[in-house]
């Protein structure tokens, strides 16, 4: 029998003058909340209460944690916390705003601009269903990806990392402005510590390195994400998960579809990006925007990056011995 998931506020709560109202959504560290605040402004309320941690009966305030579990509970919390501080001194358009972040009832809470819009989840199975060649259009595509890396950037200069960057973590509001949610500061300290957390990491967008607990985690992490978003933009669906590619890599057979689709320089940037080897990638955002910023090169052919670089090869060899 699994376990019962924490109850969340019920409407009408007011935690730190902000009265809730009700609950938005609620994954496997928190629980999310329209609320109001004392100048009845519309925010997003983000309340710390992990699942395989807490519990919570309905109508209580006050989450309660075994005695076991509450070390690991309080390194959760203080990650938790940390990201807020961290987010809040962010002040970028393609970045989740933090508005205020308090403690109370023994938690932790996180107040954020309260966005309209969809995910691009929501356009992406939206466009797929159409079925048109094109899932989004290049141009599109690079335009989203433009604003994303800018936010990324900025992100990682505050020594941050993202760790679940997805289609359902970029929000696409309705003055069109792509913002990333949902920040995995608590999910990397508390995967690491213990391996209660399911899922750590959301397959197909998750890095290799994102599977192993010795793994590095750096900015080539959350890069590999950005390729595999990519990818869901082109395809309509998420790549295979990282331990799938690992025994048997169909990444460039699928890419090839693409070819005459999407440009040579995006499908070959997506496959950098996702290149098993951390190493591989581009280490930073940076070299990922440069690389994305060349669209002078949008030629569109039926040959791959390998069997045009063999016939290149053929070349300088027939050149050579002529």
């Amino acid at each position: 029998m699994s376990k019962l998931k924490p109850a969340p506020l019920p409407s009408g709560t007011v935690v730190g003058g902000y009265q809730v109202i009700k609950k938005l959504a609620a994954g496997g560290f928190g629980v999310v909340y329209l609320a109001e605040d004392p100048q009845r402004h519309m925010v997003a309320v983000k309340e710390y209460l992990p699942s395989s941690l807490a519990e919570r009966s309905p109508g209580e305030l006050t989450p309660r944690v075994k005695p076991e579990k509450q070390p690991l509970d309080r390194l959760g919390l203080k990650s938790f916390f940390e990201e807020g501080r961290s987010l809040a001194q962010i002040s970028h358009p393609s970045v989740v705003s933090v508005l205020n972040f308090f403690r109370e009832n023994e938690t932790v809470y996180m107040v954020m601009n309260y966005l309209q819009g969809d995910t691009l989840q929501d356009f992406i199975v939206t466009a797929r269903d159409l079925k048109r060649d094109k899932v989004f259009r290049e141009s599109t595509i690079r335009s989203l990806f433009d604003e994303i890396l800018r936010g990324l950037r900025i992100v990682h200069q505050h020594k941050m990392l993202h760790l679940d960057i997805k289609p359902a973590n970029i929000f696409v509001t309705n003055d069109n402005k792509a913002v990333m949610l949902d920040f995995g500061a608590a999910r990397e300290v508390l995967s690491k510590e213990g391996n209660f957390i399911r899922p750590m990491y959301t397959p197909g967008f998750a890095a290799p390195e994102m599977y192993r607990r010795d793994g590095t985690l750096g900015p080539w992490t959350d890069i590999y994400a950005i390729g595999a978003c990519i990818y869901a933009c082109m395809q309509g669906y998420p790549p295979n998960d990282a331990p799938q590619r690992i025994e048997k890599d169909r990444l460039a057979l699928s890419l090839s579809r693409l070819r005459n689709i999407y440009s040579d320089n995006l499908i070959e940037v997506t496959e950098w990006c996702m290149s098993l080897d951390p190493l591989s990638r581009p280490q930073s955002v940076f070299a990922l925007q440069k690389e994305l910023a060349r669209e002078t090169e949008r030629r569109y052919t039926k040959l791959s990056f390998g069997e045009r670089l063999k016939m290149q090869l053929e070349n300088l060899t027939t050149g050579a011995k002529a």
